[in-house]
């Protein structure tokens, strides 16, 4: 069994090797200690959401503070294509169930719709609290998953800044598809971007991953005109399969789909 996971205070854990030290303190080794006792010799991840991996054992528990013995440290590879979950702001919870279950699945990013059809609307304060949630959402999913790399959600867009982004994505080589029960291509006929190589810790001049946006509308569905609009900036449409799925579950079905097809769940 793969060991837990808990997050780095500070993000730098660049400074550790084996045989360092690392103390979980702060909200992170309450949780370890206190609430799940946590015993010496137990095994623990610690990540710091970018990528980086320290492999530890417990070696002493002091309430809240936990002191680990870094036994390995990997950092793991940037994504060759980002695969980035556009969600279209739902009623309920059923917008933060679809992110936090691609989250699981394996999402590098999200993004939230305003679409036409939502009910929901983002705006002022509600719009801070709501991705503000959105980002809660993904870190736990990412630490339930036993992810090193916290998925980025982005502030929400509109119709028109999804068509501007698509755009952007198909022009940069990426790919964007759009989920669509009237579609005729099936989701596993979709051409899917050419993989780049991305050093683990990439500078500002490293050659960017192709992206892969995977657009699901609200539960009215999406309207023919962003339909139209989002074909005529690049995007495709595919159907998942014979069935019409929620919009909590089209995106995270579809993304493990496609995990697969870019090789992801069969190197682990």
């Amino acid at each position: 069994m793969s060991a837990p996971v808990f997050f780095a205070e500070s993000a730098d854990l660049s400074g550790y090797t084996a045989g360092s030290v690392y103390r979980l303190d702060g909200a992170e080794g309450r949780h370890a200690g206190v609430v799940q006792r946590r015993a010496p010799g137990e095994d623990v991840d610690v990540v710091d959401g970018e990528g980086t991996r320290l492999r530890c054992t417990i070696s002493a528990v002091d309430g809240a503070s936990v002191d680990l013995l870094v036994g390995e440290v990997v950092v793991e590879p940037r994504p060759e294509v980002v695969v980035t979950l556009v969600q279209a702001l739902a009623k309920g919870d059923r917008d933060e169930l679809a992110i936090e279950a691609a989250t699981e699945v394996g999402a590098d990013a999200v993004v939230p719709w305003q679409a036409e059809r939502s009910i929901v609307v983002w705006r002022g304060d509600r719009a801070a609290r709501s991705q503000a949630r959105w980002r809660a959402t993904v870190r736990t999913a990412t630490k339930q998953a036993r992810r090193a790399r916290v998925p980025v959600v982005s502030d929400a867009v509109t119709s028109r800044g999804l068509v501007a982004r698509t755009r952007e994505v198909v022009a940069a080589g990426g790919a964007v598809v759009v989920l669509h029960e009237e579609a005729t291509v099936p989701l596993a006929e979709i051409e899917l971007p050419v993989p780049a190589t991305v050093p683990s810790t990439a500078s500002a001049g490293s050659p960017a991953a192709p992206e892969l946006l995977v657009v699901v509308g609200p539960e009215g569905g999406i309207s023919a005109t962003e339909v139209e609009g989002l074909v005529e900036a690049g995007a495709r449409c595919a159907r998942l399969g014979p069935h019409v799925l929620r919009t909590s579950t089209a995106g995270p079905v579809a993304i493990a789909l496609l995990c697969e097809r870019l090789g992801r769940w069969g190197s682990a």
